[in-house]
């Protein structure tokens, strides 16, 4: 288990050096073997290599992203060039990659299907980033990487340092109007932990954000606070950060340039499913028009209302939640706040567990005598049918200063049979905001779907059955590696999940507000969909550009092409898209979600078709198809392999209620 209670911040960079540097010689004596190369002396001996960084890299990460500090980012800082560099000095080995070129001609016809992609996997992981260049082009190269991972690692603490510094400070009770008890009670407790008596404050987080644009009837903190909200990185002070997003497009344009192709975009997507820009383009706008057009609908739906109401205003992107609450009230009769004591977490995660009983014969034990590296944080041992060892589950549910926004999955260690049968760690994270003492903690339906969308991206890694750390789990590519979350979604809205839910007298949610909610399940869906695939083509469009970008400039012009409704800002504005640009992850990516939306759909109707959710047969299907592979499959082939055919985006049309 990581020695969570050893780690001392100021020893962490020399941690890290210090394997770089035993990683270095490892694969120095890979690259010097005189014997002719061959599968196990290279390439199984390059995935034995790094253990001791990868053990400090987690580590860092999690102190990183989950309790950063002042010194913490100091080290971030400098070590972001280093991490660079020592990428580089592995791929830009010519010895080495002469080894693995000569492995990859070799094509054994004695290898394992794993064994045949890995070693492709491999050989492209180089090729991709350079390993056949010329000396001087890979020295170029490699200056482009280090001044981008600076970059990457600027941008992410400019935009954490918007959300720790700005927030909006409520003076007066009457300010609070429309808020339900717990948003106030976790506003003083954290106008409190700012020494700010008397006050409440909403922090500049998703999940305080959200929250209090849909409940707030004051429209003009609405205003402020959606302000706040979507100006992270774009306040024109020492944290602003169009100039990095400049700098770093730039470079990305450079690098691909460099290694041979058209575009950044064209570059990312060589290793992809979709495989070219267009066609990731075609699918977006695809979705975007029948998107917009009902969210057109609504638009003109909930100005009805508020005109019916007197309001004598017209619809501002900071009324669209507050005002979308109001139409689903009155068209359904539904009020997500009528829901909200039935959605504890604790019970919340007990159906989450049960559903992955259900479909995989998994259970989860909680265990106490483990290393946390928080108080807030719980772990779980996860075993399967038979009662043998899965792996472990970490949670750490709630925001706190320094942790970084949103939700996300990470392994701390990859699931593996190289040396013996190697399980792996996984954790989720999210900002969910703690309850008073004594009480339940309670999260919104948003909020929910997150939580089992993380879930499912730990049970990917739990469920994974492979030979080789590279292929395993969620190394996957980007654009298939969303299908098991956003497929694990759907059973949050399963009656079996729901009876798990009940409010504080042991209540189960009652049968007519079930029914409301059934009715409602199409609502707002025109909102959701447009807002993040206004994103994700501007992601696109952006990496498909050439020459200097203003990202305030482009993101008016792509706009007006998209016809962006006023009513609707993009989900994720430019100067706080940390998806994109704290790393490469979901550069010219961001369209995985729908990609996956559409895969996640298409299998989950599967299911349907079988007569159940939780049918035995397809469940067992899904997991031996989809979910144990990693990435020893071709995605699209495992696709196939699951539904018999390649996927089909009619499905996601008919869920999301579009013509």
């Amino acid at each position: 288990m990581p020695p969570f209670a050893d780690v001392r911040v100021d020893e962490l960079a020399a941690a890290l050096e210090e394997g770089m540097a035993a990683q270095l010689a490892e694969i120095e004596a890979i690259a010097a073997q005189p014997e002719p190369a061959t599968f196990e002396n290279t390439i199984v001996a390059m995935e034995r290599a790094g253990q001791p960084l990868a053990r400090a890299w987690t580590l860092f990460s999690v102190w990183g992203s989950t309790m950063s500090s002042v010194e913490l980012r100091k080290i971030e800082e400098d070590l972001a060039p280093k991490l660079s560099m020592f990428r580089d000095r592995i791929i830009q080995n010519s010895r080495l990659f002469a080894r693995v070129q000569a492995v990859y001609d070799l094509a054994d016809a004695g290898w394992t299907a794993e064994q045949r992609r890995l070693v492709l996997v491999v050989y492209q992981q180089f090729t991709r980033q350079g390993a056949s260049l010329s000396d001087e082009k890979k020295a170029i190269l490699s200056g482009y990487n280090q001044a981008l991972a600076s970059l990457y690692t600027r941008f992410a603490q400019n935009q954490l340092g918007d959300e720790e510094h700005d927030a909006l400070i409520i003076e007066r009770a009457d300010e609070l109007a429309g808020l339900p008890r717990e948003q106030i009670d976790a506003a003083r407790a954290e106008a409190d932990r700012r020494g700010l008596d008397s006050k409440w404050v909403i922090s500049n987080t998703r999940s305080s954000m959200e929250p209090f644009l849909t409940s707030s009837s004051h429209r003009g903190l609405r205003q402020r606070a959606f302000e706040i909200w979507t100006r992270r990185g774009d306040n024109g002070n020492e944290r602003d950060n169009n100039a990095i997003v400049g700098e770093i497009l730039t470079l990305r344009a450079q690098k691909a340039a460099l290694l041979g192709f058209k575009t950044f975009a064209h570059w990312q997507l060589a290793d992809s499913m979709a495989k070219d820009p267009e066609i990731a383009l075609g699918l977006m706008w695809s979705v975007w028009k029948p998107a917009l057009a009902q969210f057109q609908l609504d638009v003109a739906e909930t100005q009805a209302l508020i005109d019916a109401e007197g309001g004598g205003f017209a619809l501002a992107p900071w009324d669209y939640r507050y005002y979308a609450e109001k139409l689903r009230k009155a068209k359904y009769d539904l009020d997500f706040e009528q829901l909200k004591p039935y959605m504890q977490l604790d019970r919340l995660r007990q159906a989450m567990f049960w559903a992955a009983g259900s479909l995989y014969g998994l259970r989860f034990v909680e265990v106490f005598d483990l290393p946390r590296y928080h108080p807030d944080t719980s772990v779980f041992e996860v075993l399967a049918s038979d009662g043998g060892h899965i792996g472990y589950w970490y949670f750490d549910p709630f925001a706190r200063p320094g942790k970084q926004s949103g939700a996300w999955m990470s392994a701390y260690r990859e699931q593996h049979r190289l040396d013996g049968d190697v399980t792996t760690i996984v954790s989720n994270n999210a900002n969910f905001i703690k309850a008073q003492p004594g009480e339940s903690v309670t999260i919104s339906w948003d909020d929910a779907r997150t939580l089992f969308h993380e879930f499912g991206h730990a049970l990917h890694g739990l469920l994974s059955k492979v030979t080789y750390p590279t292929l395993s789990g969620t190394n996957t590519t980007r654009d298939f590696v969303e299908l098991p979350s956003q497929f694990y979604e759907n059973y949050l809205q399963t009656p079996e999940v729901l009876a798990f839910l009940v409010d504080d007298r042991g209540e189960k949610i009652p049968a007519d507000l079930l029914a409301r909610m059934q009715r409602a399940q199409r609502f707002n869906q025109g909102f959701a969909t447009a807002e993040t695939q206004a994103s994700a083509i501007v992601d696109m469009r952006l990496h498909l550009a050439s020459g200097p970008i203003d990202p305030r400039a482009f993101e008016k012009t792509i706009a007006a092409e998209l016809g962006m409704p006023a009513e609707m800002v993009m989900r994720h504005r430019i100067p706080a898209f940390g998806h994109v640009f704290s790393g490469d992850g979901y550069a010219a990516g961001y369209y995985s979600y729908i990609w996956a939306e559409v895969l996640d759909f298409d299998a989950y109707e599967a299911f349907v078709e079988a007569g159940s959710p939780y049918d035995p047969a397809t469940a067992q299907r899904f997991c031996e198809r989809i979910l144990s592979v990693g990435n020893t499959v071709d995605p699209g082939e495992a696709f196939r392999q699951f539904r018999g055919r390649d996927p089909d985006a009619g499905a996601l049309l008919r869920a999301k209620g579009f013509a």
